[in-house]
């Protein structure tokens, strides 16, 4: 207000200054009478108050009948107009003001709210996804279910069996950053669980990939051993895996993975997985003397990378594709049969070697693939006692190939077939023996009709299921609806 307090008073003093000399003019009446004689010089008189309007003329001057009061409403007008261009310019800076703030409240409400603000999105056979706008975090749950029928003829009789085979439920996505990433796969049903461990839990694992060449996952999963053992569940062309993997694969392990889709970034025309595990299967409890597992695994895609992680071609990939890869791994003193998984040995453990081999091939809905698994155990078995009696357990060691072929007829319907067989190793557990002797081979083929891909599909399937005399052997078909929500 200083400014404005000087105008002012530079306004009154102009406006006094012009009043005196309107004042020293004659007026008309002065012009018309005689001049009045001198009068004696005044004393001086003290200086007239900042605050006048207007100075009084001198003695003997006569003013004008209207000059004051013109003078006194223009400094009025002026005084008026300095008023209103002050409160203008302030109604204009508390506006500024007011709209920085709330411009800068707006700009840190959107940032809060953009920081919390979620999306949900859902489709059939991919469940439900929350992710946030920032894009710090997201979650699908997604639930899946497997109803079979089972019907076998032999020559002595025929039985049919109807079960819900699996139940899954499954929750992933990532959190903090899109490159740190969670899966978590619980199964529910009654064929899922092993005799002497009721967890429930399948996958159970933590995993970072923003390293190309160094992808890093802790937790429970598939030990990445074979390729049919590790490729999605829903995506098999036949509604079982070939006997061969169900025999020798390693199933799951608890440990850490490193691994990359795309090692020296290629265009994932070579990958590798090296896995330490603990080398006694699903989330056991309690102190263990044994372990660990170790497998290392690589693979070659020399027309570059595809989705060998399922079975069929759905895509009808318009250029070759071919996978082949090589595995080998090592589980030390393990006290499971099967080395990571099956009965719990209680005499002894034993050291497991193990190899595997497979290829897949695809091209314009035409798709093959074929592996071949092995696993060889130090030493066949233990002796001991058990509440007096003698006891012996039984190591199992063996090895198997299969070849299967599929073809997209349509874009919804599949014909598949498959030959596969297994082999036991002389002194190996006598079950095994048996097995290969009685159900070694089997061969067959189905029809697949995808209703929405992988995710909801319905199979049906014949085998023969044979061993060393191929007439005694068993007719064996299934119809399987495999559905994800």
């Amino acid at each position: 207000m200083k400014s404005i307090n000087g105008t002012k008073s530079h306004t009154i003093y102009a406006a006094a200054a012009l009043s005196l000399a309107a004042a020293a003019l004659p007026s008309q009446a002065s012009a018309q009478a005689p001049a009045a004689p001198p009068a004696p010089p005044a004393p001086p008189a003290a200086a007239a108050p900042a605050a006048a309007t207007v100075a009084a003329p001198a003695p003997g001057q006569a003013v004008a009948a209207g000059g004051v009061e013109e003078l006194n409403r223009r400094v009025a007008e002026l005084e008026q107009q300095q008023r209103a261009l002050q409160e203008r310019l302030d109604a204009e800076r508390r506006a500024a003001a007011e709209a920085a703030a709330s411009a800068a409240a707006r700009q840190a409400q959107a940032a809060k709210d953009k920081a919390g603000e979620a999306s949900v999105t859902a489709a059939p056979g991919k469940g439900f996804t929350v992710k946030t706008a920032d894009g710090g975090f997201s979650s699908t749950i997604r639930a899946r279910v497997q109803i079979r029928e089972t019907f076998t003829h032999t020559d002595e009789d025929d039985t049919h069996e109807i079960n819900v085979r699996t139940v899954r439920l499954t929750t992933n996505g990532h959190f903090i950053s899109p490159d740190l990433k969670y899966n978590v796969q619980l199964a529910f049903g009654g064929n899922d669980f092993e005799r002497d461990s009721p967890s429930p839990i399948f996958d159970a694992f933590v995993e970072y990939t923003g390293i190309r060449d160094l992808n890093v996952r802790v937790g429970q999963f598939l030990a990445p051993f074979d390729r049919a053992r590790t490729l999605r569940e829903v995506s098999i062309q036949q509604t079982e895996r070939p006997i061969a993997v169900r025999e020798f694969n390693l199933d799951r392990d608890v440990g850490l993975m490193v691994s990359s889709p795309d090692l020296f970034g290629l265009g994932g025309k070579l990958s590798y997985n090296l896995f330490l595990g603990g080398g006694e299967g699903r989330n056991r409890f309690g102190a263990q003397e044994h372990g660990p597992l170790a497998v290392a695994r690589l693979a070659v895609r020399p027309f570059g990378a595809f989705d060998d992680d399922q079975d069929g071609d759905l895509t009808r990939e318009a250029k070759p594709r071919l996978a082949v890869g090589v595995t080998g791994a090592y589980n030390h003193q393990t006290n499971r049969q099967n080395s990571t998984f099956g009965t719990t040995l209680t005499l002894g453990a034993a050291d497991y070697l193990h190899g595997a081999a497979d290829l897949v091939f695809k091209y314009a809905g035409f798709s093959l693939a074929a592996e071949a698994v092995a696993r060889h155990a130090e030493r066949d078995s233990f002796e001991g006692e058990a509440d007096g009696a003698p006891v012996q357990e039984w190591t199992r060691s063996g090895y198997g190939y299969f070849a299967q072929a599929g073809y997209l007829l349509t874009d919804h319907l599949e014909v598949a077939a498959r030959w596969d067989q297994i082999f036991a190793e002389r002194g190996t557990d006598p079950k095994l023996v048996d097995l290969v002797a009685a159900q070694g081979k089997q061969v067959g083929g189905g029809l697949n009709y995808y209703l929405n891909g992988y995710a909801l599909k319905v199979q049906g399937d014949y085998f023969y299921i044979f061993g060393e005399d191929a007439s005694e052997g068993r007719h064996v078909a299934r119809l399987q609806l495999d559905a994800s929500f």
